[in-house]
């Protein structure tokens, strides 16, 4: 993984208890990377729902945009010891995608896919109850491809790199599968206020 335009600071007292062990406080918003940054315009981007191998729904992007949206402000923190308070996100709800869907969580387990071959897992439960959504809006703009436009997951409460940007599905699974940095020595949950960095953490 790469990282650019991180500058670290002291956290000023007030936000102390905001910033995870062993994080510093950025005003920047690193540019994070596996890879090169793929360009994927709207007209070709698409998003699909599965259970197993089984798509159940696929939304094009105007579609993906006619469903409810939702604007929430959140704290972030990435594996490379950045944190960044206060980030604005538009998109939608991923309790949304699955009521637009008509199903509720088949299994425990979920891994996001992305244009890039990237893949991540997250457990359903933290996919649940507004804690995470698609996001394509970023700071009132819309997501821009190296911060994972034209669409990316967001899941805030845990470590940045299970935001998968470039998404384009979400696959219930029977089983809990690592995913691209989680074959490579990545913790397998990724909650920052535990440090759960690397596996045995």
């Amino acid at each position: 993984m790469t990282t650019r335009g991180f500058t670290g600071r002291r956290q000023p007292p007030e936000t102390t208890d905001r910033i995870p062990p062993g994080q510093s406080l950025t005003d920047d918003f690193p540019v994070l990377s596996a890879g090169p940054t793929p360009r994927i315009r709207t007209d070709d981007w698409s998003f699909t729902l599965k259970v197993g191998p089984k798509p159940v729904i696929k939304w094009t992007w105007a579609e993906f945009n006619a469903l409810p949206q939702t604007k929430f402000t959140r704290d972030i923190h990435c594996v490379t010891a950045w944190s960044k308070l206060d980030t604005r996100w538009q998109g939608v709800l991923i309790d949304d995608v699955l009521a637009e869907a008509g199903i509720e969580p088949p299994t425990e387990f979920t891994l996001a896919h992305s244009y890039d071959g990237y893949s991540t897992n997250v457990p359903a439960k933290d996919l649940l109850g507004g804690k995470a959504m698609i996001a394509t809006h970023y700071d009132g703009k819309p997501l821009v491809p190296d911060h994972g436009g034209p669409a990316r997951l967001l899941v805030p409460h845990l470590y940045f790199w299970k935001s998968a940007k470039w998404i384009n599905g979400l696959q219930f699974t029977t089983r809990d599968e690592p995913g691209f940095w989680e074959l490579r020595g990545y913790h397998t949950y990724g909650d920052p206020w535990r440090e759960q960095r690397y596996t045995g953490d």
